[in-house]
């Protein structure tokens, strides 16, 4: 069975999706819809930015999701899901290819989601740090250590990686912290705590487009960061939706339940190749590739 996995933050790259749009027409068409909706010409910062430029946030959300969901239009016939899961933003673009909402409503929602984040960046100080070499268990009883600082896990991305999230200072400690019981913590560049308490109110700002939008029964079941479990019926989709941002991102279980149900294929469909090593962490022997 094949599971179609997008990514989210992180995974962009100069020039991302350049390749669909000078080669496909369908492709172009949608990239300038894009261009349209969003009011600027990200396929500029795309395809000819700087780094500093698709490090935005704004910017950083809806290019992944453009170049994910393009690229699965343009697989066409190939593109036959079994199932389907996407981390943190991915989980988007894993339900518009599924089916489960247009991509005009799709990228809306991206959008809305990026500058409610950026707003919540902008508030408070945070950041957010990898964990490495330690337990799942040990991160957490460390994060709820540390007294009078918002830190808790925010991605449980794969056995050995559990990344967390929180004010600069929660998270300076927990890093302090890790390095003595001989774990490695690495300081992420991201401009906030993305899935953690602090984005309460991107949540809520984001939880009046989501309850606006048309969900329809995707494809084949879409496997959801909040409970790692999949679902088809729209009424659930969207309340986990509505949980995703303030909620950790559990892929570790998302790719163990997608196994457990029978996938044997694992495809990436979008930029970087981030999913498919966190696939094979979780099981050496998986078969994971990309889609391009």
């Amino acid at each position: 069975m094949k599971a179609y996995v997008f990514p989210g933050q992180g995974a962009q790259f100069v020039g991302m999706g350049k390749n669909l749009y000078d080669g496909n027409e369908e492709c172009r068409a949608m990239f300038e819809k894009a261009n349209d909706i969003i009011g600027f010409r990200i396929t500029d910062l795309m395809f000819a930015g700087t780094p500093e430029d698709l490090k935005q946030t704004r910017v950083t959300q809806p290019a992944i999701f453009l170049h994910s969901v393009i690229l699965a239009k343009y697989m066409g016939e190939q593109f036959k899901p079994d199932m389907v899961g996407g981390h943190s933003l991915g989980e988007f673009s894993a339900l518009v290819a599924a089916g489960a909402m247009s991509f005009e409503d799709g990228l809306k929602l991206v959008i809305a989601r990026a500058n409610a984040m950026q707003k919540c960046c902008e508030r408070t100080p945070s950041t957010m740090a990898a964990v490495l070499k330690l337990d799942d268990k040990t991160v957490e009883d460390i994060c709820a250590s540390v007294e009078g600082e918002v830190v808790v896990p925010a991605n449980y991305n794969c056995p050995g990686q559990l990344v967390i999230s929180g004010t600069n200072e929660g998270v300076a400690r927990v890093c302090e912290l890790v390095k003595e019981v001989k774990g490695k913590a690495l300081p992420l560049a991201v401009g906030g705590a993305f899935h953690s308490p602090l984005m309460e109110p991107a949540r809520v700002e984001l939880a009046e487009a989501i309850e606006c939008t048309a969900f329809s029964r995707p494809v084949c079941p879409c496997y959801q960061n909040v409970d790692a479990l999949p679902h088809s019926d729209p009424a659930e989709i969207k309340q986990n939706l509505l949980m995703q941002l303030t909620s950790p991102v559990r892929w570790t279980a998302t790719v163990q339940h997608m196994l457990a149900d029978g996938a044997d294929e694992f495809i990436e469909v979008g930029p970087g190749t981030a999913l498919q090593g966190m696939v094979k962490r979780v099981n050496p022997d998986a078969n994971a590739h990309s889609a391009e």
